[in-house]
């Protein structure tokens, strides 16, 4: 696929890094002749030196013939402008616009063909905060990724020491909690002798402590199957109320706000060592929620505010330094669960799984939204996981026994890459490319865990976990519809 990207800043740089990585031809637009120079040596792809909203720039850049532009320049109002170029001029058939402000929905009239032209809109602060906000609702959870509109859930959990799962094969857990219905669809064990590694994993792999562990379930089951990973049987769930923000910075503002708006559930504080920007945020938040003026890396200050009774601390600045010594300090004083937002992702792959529990880069939260844009095929959802290195993807089943090579067959007879796992099928949704009925009743939704004689139908939505990235175009490939197949 020919994409353009306009802006090398971290947004930008971190989608390039991506999408470089699939083969797709890149063109990344930016004034900034240092970045692109950055780029250029790291990575295989073209850079335009200009301003995204000249024509002779997008011109110069391939405009005529591109497929997907991502406008993710550091202004909304570029980034918008550039998509009405795009589709005025250049007739790009897909533009996506990474917009901060509030203010625009991709379904207001401003935006559809007769304003700007805009068909995606990606806000990096919305998806750190729905990102986060997952990880309160779930907080035994390392990540938590919906598919089927929520009906289905992709989690991860750190396998622990005297937990009811840790020391038994995936087969024996399935005989224990046979009421609870999951598959594991990944382990990722720690060795000594350098970074987690994928485990393959199948009925006679052992769950140790200490592993990674990728698991697909319904949602309404997701809780408890993550307490089996987590605690030790019979310790109840811990449930967040204490919640420590360090940094007012605009996804550190956004998440207090959402977390108030829900009155009574949490006690949230937020800390910042700008005492103007302090009075800015008591003015934007309901009186529930303390603004404190201070460092976060202030151990007298932490001990005030009893951080050993913080369930959550969540370390949101816009320094990565300061964010893992702020996570680092807290965890050692008493807090419960600490999530440090780091840009660099070097920086988190370092400190994910230490005594920081939760390394979160920006890129790793918004990715998703982009790629499910560049996946061919009739794809609902991808989740970028591991820093980027695997992949969860939802994929609409279409097409009948002679356009579809998947249609009608039972899953093991289909040629999918080895440590590809289709991990659940949610059956009964809505098609959206047929015309309701009216008067039939609605239909429930239901969650199925293929077996190998489990036969695949028009409509139903898959869910895969892929280990490696470059297994996506072989399974894209295999569900593609296509005018005949026998």
């Amino acid at each position: 696929m020919k994409i353009i990207i306009l802006g090398a800043g971290r947004v930008g740089y971190s989608v390039a890094e991506s999408l470089v990585s699939e083969r797709n031809d890149i063109t990344v637009i930016d004034t900034n002749s240092e970045r692109l120079r950055e780029l250029q040596e790291r990575f295989d792809l073209r850079c335009v030196s200009g301003n995204g909203i000249d024509a002779q720039v997008l011109a110069e850049a391939g405009a005529a013939d591109t497929d997907l532009l991502i406008a993710c320049a550091a202004q909304d109002e570029t980034n918008l402008v550039c998509c009405k170029i795009a589709h005025m001029l250049f007739n790009i058939p897909t533009r996506i616009a990474r917009v901060r402000s509030s203010g625009f929905d991709v379904e207001q009239p401003l935006m559809g063909p007769e304003g700007f032209a805009v068909d995606a809109v990606i806000c990096p602060e919305a998806s750190l905060t729905r990102y986060i906000s997952k990880l309160i609702e779930f907080p035994a959870s390392l990540q938590v990724r919906g598919f089927a509109g929520g009906r289905a859930c992709l989690a991860s959990v750190r396998a622990r020491v005297g937990a009811q799962a840790t020391g038994l094969t995936i087969e024996e857990l399935r005989h224990q909690v046979p009421h609870l219905p999951l598959r594991v669809v990944a382990l990722y064990r720690r060795f000594a002798d350098g970074p987690d590694r994928f485990v393959r994993s199948d009925g006679r792999t052992r769950i140790e402590a200490g592993d990674e562990v990728f698991v697909l379930a319904a949602r309404e089951h997701l809780k408890e199957i993550l307490q089996i990973f987590h605690s030790a049987p019979g310790v109840p769930a811990r449930v967040v109320r204490s919640i420590l923000i360090a940094g007012g910075s605009p996804v550190g503002l956004r998440l207090a706000q959402e977390l108030a708006a829900q009155p009574g559930r949490f006690n949230i504080k937020i800390l910042d060592a700008d005492a103007a920007h302090c009075r800015t945020l008591a003015a934007k938040l309901p009186q529930e929620v303390l603004v404190l003026h201070g460092s976060a890396a202030d151990e007298d200050l932490l001990q005030e505010e009893h951080i050993e009774d913080v369930d959550f601390f969540l370390a949101l600045g816009d320094d990565d330094e300061n964010n893992i010594m702020a996570s680092l300090l807290a965890k050692r004083l008493g807090a419960h669960r600490v999530l440090a937002l780091i840009d660099q992702r070097s920086y988190a792959d370092l400190m994910h799984g230490t005594q920081i529990d939760i390394a979160l880069t920006p890129s790793q939260a918004m990715l998703g939204e982009l790629l499910a844009y560049v996946r061919k095929g009739d794809v609902q959802a991808v989740h970028s996981l591991r820093r980027g290195v695997a992949e969860a993807l939802e994929i609409v089943v279409r097409g009948d026994r002679k356009t579809s090579r998947v249609v009608g067959r039972e899953v093991g007879s289909l040629r999918l890459p080895r440590d590809v796992h289709i991990g659940l099928i949610v059956r009964g949704l809505p098609d959206e490319h047929q015309e309701a009925d009216p008067d039939a009743p609605p239909a429930e939704p239901e969650v199925i865990f293929p077996r190998r004689q489990t036969v695949l139908h028009s409509n139903d939505h898959v869910v895969f976990f892929l280990p490696h990235k470059r297994l996506v175009a072989d399974v894209e490939r295999l569900f593609r519809v296509g005018a005949t197949f026998f």
